[in-house]
């Protein structure tokens, strides 16, 4: 694994229709509008965000956790208005041992159904692969989430198994979660 391709300066994604890049405070607004949606948070273990200012200093602790090298936040913007904040992708729980880190995805719900997590995980995992030299990518989804396990299957991820009652998820409590891994083998 290279954390310094991932965390030297921060890196910029790109699919043929989407651009992944750096969340600022300008996009105050559209995360303001994600997070504060109770049905985009309904399969994953984080509790919506009702105040702007809460949010507000979230976008903050993105930049702290890049600069901490623990957690990478890109928001998903359309290539041709890559003013427009789409949704978020991250990569987080980085274990150089085994090689290994976990991705996540979110998006507005105006959003959802359009290709745009495929895309955007597939430009990620590309990048992880290929660029930051990691051996396995993950990914944890609730049973019920449907919509993301689609996302993974047509990423080349393989469904490994559940881990019951295994996780406590903010505002969820104790639940199972699949376990859905790619490795590079996989990849290439």
């Amino acid at each position: 694994m290279n954390l310094h391709r991932i965390f030297d300066s921060f890196p910029v994604l790109e699919s043929s229709d989407l651009i992944m890049k750096k969340i600022e405070l300008s996009h105050l607004d559209e995360v303001y509008s994600i997070y504060s949606n109770d049905n985009v948070f309904e399969y994953c273990g984080i509790i919506p965000k009702h105040n702007i200012e809460t949010v507000k200093s979230m976008i903050g602790h993105f930049e702290r956790d890049f600069t901490k090298r623990s957690r990478i936040k890109w928001g998903i913007f359309k290539r041709q208005d890559d003013t427009k904040l789409l949704g978020i992708l991250e990569a987080f729980d980085f274990n150089p041992k085994v090689n290994m880190v976990t991705i996540g995805y979110f998006l507005s719900e105006s959003y959802w159904g359009q290709g745009i997590a495929t895309q955007a995980v597939q430009a990620l995992v590309k990048f992880l692969f290929e660029n930051a030299l990691v051996n396995r990518v993950q990914a944890d989804v609730m049973p019920s989430n449907d919509a993301s396990k689609k996302v993974l299957l047509k990423n080349g991820f393989k469904k490994e198994g559940v881990l019951r009652q295994a996780h406590l998820w903010s505002g969820k409590g104790v639940i199972d979660l699949e376990i859905y891994g790619i490795l590079k083998e996989d990849y290439a």
